[in-house]
């Protein structure tokens, strides 16, 4: 019986190349292509990066640490990163992944707790009330009393 089984899974002599294997070599083609595709995409995003470090420019590394670049060389692919004012790192040039965007700031922080509060109308509410009219007023908004 097991060599009767075994006799049907093996290819006939003379058949040709099956589909299968036609499918396979394909695939595995294409799956070649699109790695060399990707890894050439990655180099040339790399090496535009690359082409704008310049002192003063802040930067993030692979590993997470923010700096602004201080000096390149070239010479041995380093880059001399200020982490903060007196605090120097040297990383290797490829390490730099980021160029960092400079926040800018839409709104300004109050000083104070002004805004906050909600605009409310000052005619509806009393300035001189006492702990007792302000808890009264709140019930009566339907608010919880604190």
């Amino acid at each position: 019986m097991f060599g009767h089984i075994s006799a049907q899974a093996q290819p006939q002599a003379g058949g040709g190349i099956d589909i299968m294997t036609i499918l396979l070599f394909v695939m595995l083609g294409v799956f070649i292509f699109m790695m060399f595709r990707r890894n050439k995409k990655t180099q040339q995003q790399q090496a535009a990066l690359q082409s704008q470090f310049a002192p003063g420019i802040e930067v993030m590394t692979s590993f997470g640490l923010f700096g602004r670049i201080v000096s390149i060389d070239e010479d041995n692919n380093k880059v001399l990163l200020e982490l903060s004012p007196g605090n120097l790192a040297t990383v290797h040039r490829q390490a730099v992944t980021k160029i960092v965007e400079p926040v800018t700031e839409t709104q300004a922080v109050p000083d104070d707790a002004s805004s906050l509060t909600t605009d409310q109308d000052v005619s509806t509410t009393a300035v001189d009330e006492t702990p007792d009219e302000t808890v009264k007023r709140l019930n009566d908004e339907g608010k919880k009393d604190i």
